[in-house]
């Protein structure tokens, strides 16, 4: 009777803030035992229910230390699934997929689009550079062919055959560079030649113009061939130095943005891809807690992107490109820091100490 009348606490005092907490807690845990099937002495599941039982101004010590005792033997029977992860799984599923989701939109929607005019410039400016090399040995072989001291055994067919592959080859750079011009901000200007006279206004004049500048003589015979290849060398000339304008700025422009940004964004996005692969575990074993670690692995993310072109042999060791590597980086950061540990071990690893010299032990000892 003393006992009881010593833990009964004066009329009219509250619980403190941690019994509500708790009892909420060891709530959300009895309950899911139950759901799982899991085994609970009916000494832990009575002092849960009777600590719901009791009004906050009628809790005692004793119901607090029961519910507590409740509380430790209720985790330690679900673990690894906590309160904390139990509460978040019915209030922050949704939020936390929707920042996830939201992020991975964000950057597919910048990721897709560059990495596309990246590889459409590259494959452009590669086919421009290849023609190109193609023309100027046709150019070379001309100039031999069509000289007035060729020798006779090359056959006007042959010539013919050479100026027309020529010309089809220049047409050919001219049309890839036009193409290629759309992606340069601003746009390269066409060499004055190359363009129409400004008062060409009908559509029929100016393509009379190109076809003067780009398509050979009909007929083509002997007469005219030599003024014809004349002709066309310096249409090429034109149209080279049109074209290799062009790439020098796509591979400035693009060439920027694919050694400095889509790194970065790579490895953001490898991030998103591992925070959602966790998500989806702890999902399913209810052992999901948000934390604020997660906004520092972007960041790390992100400087790992930034300085991953830096480190040439990591790319080398990881046998990918440099965007392979930064989306690596971003997915697990533990294999970029262990990288930088093993770098910096290296670095600080002392000599070995110097052998002492033949001799200097014996005399020692003497």
């Amino acid at each position: 009777m003393a006992r009881e009348e010593s833990d009964q606490l004066p009329h009219g005092a509250k619980a403190p803030a941690y019994f509500k907490e708790a009892l909420e807690d060891a709530e959300r845990l009895l309950k899911y035992a139950a759901e799982l099937g899991i085994e609970v002495d009916p000494e832990t599941r009575s002092a849960v229910l009777h600590a719901r039982a009791v009004s906050p101004e009628g809790w005692t010590e004793d119901v607090a230390a029961k519910l507590l005792m409740a509380l430790t033997c209720l985790a330690s029977r679900v673990k690894p699934v906590t309160a904390a992860s139990l509460k978040a799984y019915q209030s922050e599923t949704r939020p936390t997929m929707h920042t996830y989701l939201m992020w991975a939109i964000i950057l597919s929607a910048v990721i897709i689009p560059a990495s596309i005019i990246t590889f459409v410039t590259s494959n452009i400016s590669e086919a421009i550079r290849s023609d190109i090399v193609k023309a100027n040995t046709l150019a070379v072989k001309l100039s031999t062919e069509l000289s007035p001291s060729a020798q006779t055994g090359i056959g006007l067919t042959d010539k013919i055959a050479d100026l027309q592959e020529y010309a089809a080859t220049i047409r050919l750079i001219f049309a890839r560079a036009n193409r290629l011009n759309r992606y340069v901000f601003p746009h390269v200007e066409i060499p004055q030649p190359l363009r129409p006279p400004e008062n060409a206004t009908d559509p029929s004049q100016r393509a009379q113009y190109l076809r003067q500048k780009f398509e050979l003589p009909v007929p083509l015979v002997s007469d005219n061939v030599v003024k014809a290849g004349e002709d066309m060398t310096e249409t090429f000339q034109d149209v080279r130095y049109f074209a290799q304008t062009i790439m020098t700025d796509i591979a400035t422009f693009y060439g920027a943005i694919t050694s400095c940004v889509l790194p970065i964004l790579y490895a953001l996005l490898g991030t998103c891809a591992y925070l959602l692969r966790t998500f989806e575990d702890q999902m399913s074993t209810r052992t999901f807690v948000p934390s604020a670690a997660n906004s520092a692995r972007f960041l790390i993310a992100a400087i790992g992107g930034t300085v991953i072109g830096l480190f040439g042999n990591f790319s080398q060791q990881a046998s990918a490109s440099p965007l392979a590597v930064a989306f690596l980086v971003g997915y697990a950061v533990e294999v970029f820091f262990a990288f930088l540990e093993g770098l910096i071990k290296a670095f600080t690893k002392s000599p070995p100490p110097a052998s002492p010299a033949p001799g200097t032990a014996t005399a020692g000892k003497a």
